[in-house]
């Protein structure tokens, strides 16, 4: 897409920059990078595991479908990035913890275990930006907590950032006070991975980012 400049000639107008996802903490995430999305358009799919679905395919197809269904929606140039999280524990993929009973059973699952929490990243152009590139990062993150006792699960509970959060818990919250090892990338963890999606978007030709 082009304009024309004060003497006539043609300057390139950046697309648009969408994330799918109204994330607040993936909004955050993103200012850290000195970048505000020009729309935040959620994605509105179905997130159930298909059967048998393992972790890291679930998480891929999440953010692909994601990115994919709101590119179809949208007619001006634009680059649209979607990004999925779980959390799992071996091949299992835990749920998002919607209600205290969740995340009750999750944080009894994960006290004293470790487990992988991986977010994927898909950056698709729309149909009307053909100079953009299509990418896709998948980061994994290995994490462990502390043993937990029913009282300190009980607290967790009580301090309510469990809710929405997968595996019923958030790194950036109360929940900190109980990890003693993580490796990998913690903003990864909390929903978007800065230096990968850093890297995804200094390939594109919008120049977001330097």
């Amino acid at each position: 897409m082009t304009a024309s400049g004060p003497a006539g000639a043609e300057t390139a107008v950046r697309p648009a920059f969408v994330l799918a996802s109204a994330s607040p903490r993936r909004l955050d995430l993103l200012a850290q990078l000195g970048l505000t999305p020009d729309r935040v358009f959620p994605a509105n799919i179905d997130e159930t595991p298909q059967r048998n679905e393992q972790p890291r395919p679930y998480v891929r197809r999440m953010a692909a479908e994601k990115a994919a269904a709101v590119a179809h929606q949208i007619t001006e140039p634009a680059l649209v990035l979607g990004a999925d999280t779980v959390v799992a524990l071996g091949r299992r993929i835990l749920p998002k913890a919607e209600d205290r009973e969740t995340a009750r059973k999750c944080l009894t699952l994960l006290s004293g275990r470790r487990h992988t929490v991986l977010t994927a990243l898909r950056c698709v152009p729309t149909a009307a930006w053909p100079d953009g590139r299509t990418g896709e990062r998948v980061v994994e993150t290995a994490v462990t907590f502390s043993r937990l006792t029913d009282h300190q699960i009980e607290a967790l509970l009580d301090a309510g950032d469990w809710q929405g959060k997968a595996g019923g818990y958030a790194l950036q919250g109360h929940a900190a006070g109980f990890i003693r090892f993580i490796s990998g990338s913690a903003s990864g963890v909390i929903g978007l991975p800065l230096f990968e999606t850093a890297q995804l978007l200094r390939g594109q030709p919008g120049h977001w980012l330097p």
